[in-house]
């Protein structure tokens, strides 16, 4: 099969998901580890010599070491001992953000013989984060005369951890006329709304002030407090009301800034003040504040910077149409990023051996890996060497290649050789390194 890639191209060249399972060196997966974030440099994960039934001299005779991902090395190995610990404290959030689950992907090279185990690393998030309102105080125009049952959105507590660590509930100080309801959104966030629940009387009591307190799942939980001001207007009958619940968008990734996104629109019934009409992002993040900006006049969204699919995939918002009496109504911009073939493909060499002995057939001269953070086509990589060259690429796990001599070498035909990888990607236009 080799054989005839190899003509049909007429360069070596290997498909990144060809796994060539039936080469001795092959490794497998190792069973997923896991600790707890925060734990000190120097704790203990696993013993991998008693997971892989080796003895407490093996990992250091045949060369055993980890290779992780990216420039930080998280992990250390023990090879007198098999111990596998922690190389730095792992701080989850820094780490993975509000991705779950958090994994860190390492192998475990030895190099006599060669062989790779894949292996990764879970960190478990710990509740060392309390809930935050960005606006720690917040100001509410109702009308008098609103119906029993209307509700009120209320900017959300943001939380750096995740699952049961994260925001799960909101309560309110005891009042007479409020209640408040834990919501939750399509990405697992909740949110509180506010719910009338007797008649207001501006003429009896003019201003309520409220405390609102968001609660984490954590045992005992963590809590964040925020100050509701809410002032009791002259009637406004008509709220703002958006055309659709909910604009799904799709914007290229190579979009430039000021690209329009979408344009949203509201109505309002009332005339005058009360039917004029403003639009607001409603309690954006960070990133999305940085990301995108919306007309108040005319409801148009456009970019305040490009996007990147391989940083953020897509975003969710919420937009509120104001009138001048202070009544809201809101929509959501669900916008999910189109990937385009803007990353050439990367290779990493994780071994060499040079020099090498002649008269030795298939040595193995290199390991390296090849990775694309495109996605679909845009991901998918060759990788060749020069043709006049007795070498070949074999390809082991998961993207691992192996760079081996395709017959025994006579250092006094040769003595050198300089080789060039060439991986290519399947995108539009092909992207090479």
């Amino acid at each position: 099969m080799e054989i005839g890639w190899l003509h049909f191209l007429r360069q070596r060249q290997v498909l990144v998901f060809f796994v060539l399972l039936s080469m001795s060196w092959v490794g497998a997966e190792l069973e997923p580890y896991s600790v707890a974030e925060e734990m000190e440099r120097g704790s203990f994960v696993a013993n991998l010599g008693k997971d892989l039934g080796l003895g407490l001299t093996e990992l250091s005779t045949r060369g055993a070491r980890i290779i992780s991902q990216g420039n930080k090395e998280y992990l250390q190995l023990k090879v007198q001992t098999g111990d596998l610990l922690i190389n730095e404290k792992l701080d989850r959030e820094e780490l993975c953000g509000p991705i779950e689950p958090c994994l860190l992907y390492f192998q475990l090279l030895m190099e006599k013989p060669l062989e790779i185990f894949q292996a990764e690393l879970r960190v478990e998030d710990i509740n060392d984060h309390s809930p935050v309102f960005t606006e720690r105080e917040m100001i509410l125009k109702i009308p008098e005369n609103s119906p029993l049952g209307i509700t009120f959105p209320l900017s959300n507590a943001l939380d750096l951890d995740v699952g049961s660590n994260s925001v799960q509930n909101y309560k309110i100080s005891p009042n007479y006329h409020f209640e408040v309801l834990t919501r939750k959104r399509s990405d697992g966030r909740m949110y509180p709304e506010l719910v009338l629940k007797e008649e207001l009387d501006r003429e009896e009591e003019p201003e309520i002030v409220i405390t609102l307190t968001a609660l984490d799942g954590g045992s005992p939980p963590r809590y964040g407090t925020a100050q509701m001001r809410v002032e009791v207007v002259d009637s406004n009958d008509n709220a703002p009301e958006f055309g659709q619940p909910i604009y799904k968008v799709h914007i290229p990734e190579n979009s430039p800034v000021g690209s329009l996104v979408v344009t949203v629109s509201a109505s309002d019934l009332d005339s005058g003040a009360y039917g004029k009409i403003s639009y607001t992002l409603f309690q954006p993040s960070e990133d999305i504040s940085k990301t995108l900006e919306v007309n108040p006049v005319t409801g148009e969204i456009r970019l305040k910077k490009q996007v990147d699919f391989e940083t953020v995939l897509s975003y969710e918002v919420d937009i509120k149409a104001t009138d001048g009496g202070g009544l809201s109504g809101k929509c959501t911009l669900l916008l999910q990023v189109v990937d385009v073939n803007d990353n050439p493909p990367e290779v990493t060499l994780s071994a060499l051996t040079s020099p090498i002995p002649e008269n030795s057939p298939e040595i193995v001269v290199a390991v390296f890996s090849v990775s694309d953070p495109d996605s679909g086509d845009n991901g998918k990589t060759i990788s060749s060497i020069q043709d006049d060259l007795p070498f070949l690429l074999k390809p082991s796990v998961k993207n691992f290649y192996t760079l081996v001599t395709e017959r025994a070498l006579d250092r006094e035909e040769r003595s050198e050789y300089n080789i060039t990888i060439t991986v290519t990607d399947l995108g539009t236009p092909r992207l090479k390194t």
